[in-house]
């Protein structure tokens, strides 16, 4: 059955329109695009072609991409705070350990004949320092493990990002 004329010409007319926002926003969203880009060191604009800020920008017409970012920015901001977390505690814990070696220390030297003091302050003194040494490689390790996770979590945007067909995103371990 065939559509009266007038109906037909409505639906364009209307598809016109549609065609027409998405057109203009996609401009919009060019132009803050490369209003960002100005403020950019001259070496990081280079980077970044005409051809591929218009590929963002049109990525972002439909909101897809702004949900996906909004979820790995929620995932990053909790690995963040866990890693925090772990950071935090593994600080407690050492300072409890400091605490507790000083008490120990106080009440060995209270119980202490005087003509042995000296001896037992050099020993002291070797056993804060392997404690400090091993918190010290402890606080490394710990420290390395976070950038590690944080590298991670940088590998899986990139490849969420890059599977949802940004332009310019795929996996790099390469700072630039």
């Amino acid at each position: 059955m065939a559509r009266p004329g007038g109906l037909e010409a409505a639906e364009q007319q209307q598809q016109q329109q549609v065609l027409s926002r998405q057109q203009e926003r996609h401009y919009r969203l060019l132009a803050e695009l490369q209003a960002l880009v100005k403020a950019l060191p001259s070496a990081c604009q280079q980077r970044l072609s005409y051809t591929t800020l218009s590929e963002l920008a049109l990525a972002l017409l439909d909101g897809t991409v702004f949900e996906i970012v909004q979820g790995l920015l929620e995932i990053q901001h909790l690995t963040e705070k866990n890693l925090y977390s772990q950071r935090r505690q593994l600080h407690s814990e050492h300072r409890g350990l400091k605490q507790e070696l000083f008490h120990r220390h106080k009440e060995a030297q209270q119980c202490c004949r005087p003509h042995n003091l000296p001896l037992l302050r050099a020993a002291q003194q070797r056993e804060m320092e392997a404690m400090e040494q091993q918190i010290r490689e402890e606080q490394r390790m710990m420290d390395e493990k976070i950038v590690l996770e944080l590298d991670q979590k940088v590998i899986d945007q990139q490849n969420t990002l890059e599977k949802a067909g940004v332009s310019g995103f795929y996996i790099t371990t390469n700072p630039q």
